[in-house]
């Protein structure tokens, strides 16, 4: 599901150099000298205890908040040099609760970002349709719903689609699929990795399920109390032997399974 996981010699498109946040006057550390680039169409899924800096770490790469020291860089420019506004319209954000505009329709929620864009009437609603159909829903059954005659899953394929609507290399995702119930997560979860590889997406992803970011992602990075402690493939995390705190973090997957086998055996 995961496709090609080498992606190293692949230049980065975004990238931490020694990045730090605090607050209250360096008296708060949120993150403390992380350093992280994300190679182009690279799934990267970000895991950690809560408070470890993850949400964060998302939000320099789209200038939603300010490093305190160290470099962000999107497409090998600082992101302090670019224009917030035309950087957020590059790169979809996806985050859990969706926050689609509850008095416009599916249709005018997917086109907001094309419209300040730009594109014509007949444009945008080829698009509108073309993106509807591509998270896998009917276009004329839902265009001209509005978001609470959706289902939690159908919301959060809507706001799949609002994040990739004008055609960002980069989007990231904030526990997008944490509120759903199990079979709809798994089947979303699915959809966004296929989208992924088909639209060729570099995605930055924080989970707290560990299930998922092994399945999912190209490349997991651990944060714990601000600072990135590992970085690397799914297997070679899941081979983690010399930090305990990954390794225990990694096993869960496992210790589920085993957990659930000797349920299984038990009946």
């Amino acid at each position: 599901m995961a496709g090609d996981r080498s992606c190293d010699q692949t230049p980065a498109i975004i990238a931490l150099e020694s990045v730090a946040k605090t607050y209250d006057d360096g008296q708060c550390t949120v993150l403390e000298n992380v350093t992280l680039s994300v190679p182009a169409r690279q799934f990267l899924a970000i895991v950690g205890p809560s408070g470890s800096g993850k949400t964060t770490l998302l939000r320099l790469i789209n200038r939603l908040t300010e490093p305190s020291s160290g470099t962000v860089r999107v497409d090998g420019k600082d992101v302090r040099d670019v224009d917030p506004i035309a950087l957020r319209r590059q790169i979809g954000y996806v985050f859990q609760g969706v926050g689609l505009f509850p008095h416009m329709t599916v249709a005018e929620n997917i086109a907001i970002t094309p419209r300040l864009l730009g594109y014509d009437r007949q444009r945008l609603a080829a698009r509108v349709d073309e993106l509807i159909e591509l998270v896998r829903l009917d276009r004329a059954s839902y265009r001209d719903r509005f978001p609470h005659q959706l289902s939690g899953g159908e919301r959060q394929r809507i706001g799949v689609a609002r994040a990739i609507a004008a055609n960002p290399h980069i989007v990231l995702m904030d526990e997008p699929f944490g509120a759903l119930d199990p079979l709809t997560r798994e089947g979303l979860s699915d959809d966004y990795r296929r989208l992924h590889d088909t639209l060729g997406l570099t995605t930055v992803m924080i989970t707290h399920d560990m299930v998922e970011a092994v399945l999912l992602a190209d490349r997991i990075a651990v944060l714990r109390d601000g600072r990135l402690v590992a970085q690397g493939t799914p297997p070679s995390l899941l081979a983690e032997e010399n930090d305990p705190f990954v390794k225990t973090l990694m096993q869960t997957p496992q210790r589920y399974a085993e957990r659930l086998s000797a349920l299984m055996a038990g009946r």
